[in-house]
């Protein structure tokens, strides 16, 4: 099963805990192509010393304490706590999450391939992956699952973790779910055989004009060079002169990968990032080394505060070489670099083993104590600064001044400052579109919507649509009546946001229909950031 959110990533920026949760699960991971090195257990005395007093408390516990206790769950939270002592990235993953952890950067799940989202205490199906288990099968988008196998899982709070558990499985293996299908008054039941689900890390690319190509990168996988290459030679293929190169809410992922596409775009033998960690075990230095697709045209490329680790990489090293402009707002900051230890019961322990600088010798980690949610927070307390409004309010921990090889001043300490700062739209910082997001209300709406004028909406073109299809005031009043039966109360200021709420409503219509490409050629209409690019180019 394949759990995505592509198309609102942009929008919930807003749900800070989500995006803190991206940016530390995702990271950089070193360890498969850097090379060996290994560790040695139990190098000192001091080490012994303290993991024999673990084990014997341990074994205390045990044998002699009041109550039932599970010693997994001690260890694992101990282990936790002491990574935190170090910094905001190393981590531990328990044996049962490595899988689910590494699947996203590995570019693949093993599952039914379903995006869904948990309304009201249902799963409702919002697409069914092209090609996949589930569309064979015939599932549709607006089913309702109620049932897997014979468990029953509406109406008893289940969690998306609950759901994803359930779901994927190993290929070949098959599960039966109950549905419920609007206009059918019984249960359906489909049998479905799980398949391997690629998930794509280009969530989009299409032509702009004549001349300026738009692509749209989620996150660095192990497929995102090819599917980069793969949509940058379809887009030069129609006459891409100039590219709106979109790294918002990108959480990182591969090194390798932001240095293989920073390629693309950087000639003669240009410095791209480098390493420093203890010793000179993991110092290194990467540098252009191919002839790149798109060495001469002309760059921009899209950041926000949820854009992170090879994000920044890769901005940072084009903003250092002068080969892009970058617009937005400044990026999360972390600098640091983690690699995977698996441990003996196949665990998995990811520990920080060096610190990544841009060309001009900048370190873009944000400053951090021991006090993770400290850190977790610190977008907020940008956002309380105002930093999300005004420029003037970037504060950053390394006041050294850095040159980019034209001579321009950059800054490290704290994320990438974008060269042309954009402001946030106040209605995402609001407290009722927070609570409109957090219930999903708009996408509910427009899959009601969508299922039941289909035959309307795909009788036009996609490029039709965008142009010409309105929702009527009739559909905006029932809009409104759909957010009070929710539970939401409606005042004049939120009245006021009408056109801004018609114009969100009609990307996740056109979402529904034609994919993500539908959702942003109507979302950046109004999209500030995107439209400061284009003013850029043009």
């Amino acid at each position: 099963m394949n759990q995505q959110f592509n198309s609102s990533n942009h929008l919930w920026q807003v749900r800070l805990p989500m995006l803190i949760a991206l940016v530390f699960s995702i990271g950089i991971f070193l360890g498969y192509w850097l090379g060996g090195g290994g560790i040695h257990i139990f190098k000192s005395n001091s080490i012994h010393q303290n993991a024999k007093k673990f084990k014997e408390i341990l074994s205390y516990i045990e044998e002699y304490y009041v109550d039932s206790v599970k010693i997994e769950a001690i260890a694992s939270k101990t282990f936790e706590q002491l990574l935190q002592q170090l910094d905001p990235h190393s981590s531990y993953i328990d044996v049962r999450d490595v899988k689910l952890a590494n699947a996203a950067l590995q570019g693949e799940f093993e599952g039914i391939g379903v995006e869904f989202l948990i309304l009201r205490d249902t799963i409702e199906v919002v697409a069914v992956i092209a090609g996949g288990p589930s569309e064979r099968a015939g599932l549709l988008a607006g089913d309702k699952i109620v049932q897997v196998d014979t468990q029953n899982v509406a109406g008893i709070r289940i969690t998306s973790r609950q759901v994803m558990d359930l779901l994927r499985g190993e290929k070949g293996t098959k599960v039966t779910v109950g549905i419920i299908r609007r206009n059918i008054p019984e249960k359906l039941f489909f049998t479905i055989t799980r398949d391997k689900i690629p998930t794509r890390s280009v969530e989009t690319f299409y032509m702009v004009d004549d001349s300026i190509g738009y692509l749209k990168l989620s996150r660095f996988t192990n497929t995102s060079y090819e599917e980069f290459t793969e949509a940058l030679s379809t887009l030069l293929n129609k006459g891409m002169k100039k590219l709106i190169f979109d790294l918002r809410n990108n959480g990182g992922g591969y090194l390798d990968k932001a240095i293989s596409i920073a390629d693309e775009f950087l000639d003669d033998d240009k410095l791209i990032v480098y390493t420093d960690g203890k010793g000179s075990r993991y110092d290194e230095k990467y540098y252009a080394k191919t002839p790149g697709d798109f060495e001469k045209g002309t760059l921009v490329v899209l950041m926000n505060e949820a854009s992170a680790s090879a994000s920044e990489i890769l901005a940072g090293a084009l903003q250092d070489n002068d080969r892009a402009i970058i617009i937005g707002r400044r990026s999360y900051g972390k600098g640091l670099v983690q690699r995977p230890f698996q441990l003996s019961d196949g665990s998995e322990l990811r520990l920080t083993i060096s610190r990544y600088y841009t060309p001009s010798g900048r370190c873009i980690q944000k400053a951090y104590s021991h006090n993770i949610q400290a850190y977790a927070n610190e977008l907020e307390e940008r956002y309380h600064k105002g930093e999300y409004f005004d420029s003037s309010a970037i504060t950053i921990s390394d006041t050294t001044v850095y040159k980019t090889l034209s001579g321009k001043t950059v800054y490290g300490g704290g994320g990438i400052i974008p060269d042309i700062f954009v402001p946030e739209d106040t209605l995402f910082q609001s407290r009722w579109w927070q609570e409109l997001s957090s219930k999903e209300i708009i996408r509910e709406f427009a899959i009601q919507y969508t299922n039941e004028n289909r035959k309307l909406l795909e009788s036009y073109s996609l490029d039709r649509f965008v142009s010409q299809f309105e929702l009527d005031d009739n559909v905006m009043q029932n809009f409104w009546q759909f957010c009070v039966n929710a539970g939401l109360k409606i005042s004049k200021d939120e009245l006021r946001s009408q056109a801004r709420i018609h114009w969100l409503l009609k990307a996740f219509v056109a979402r529904n229909i034609w994919k993500d490409e539908g959702f942003y050629k109507v979302y950046h209409q109004k999209d500030e950031i995107y439209q400061k690019a284009l003013q850029v180019l043009r």
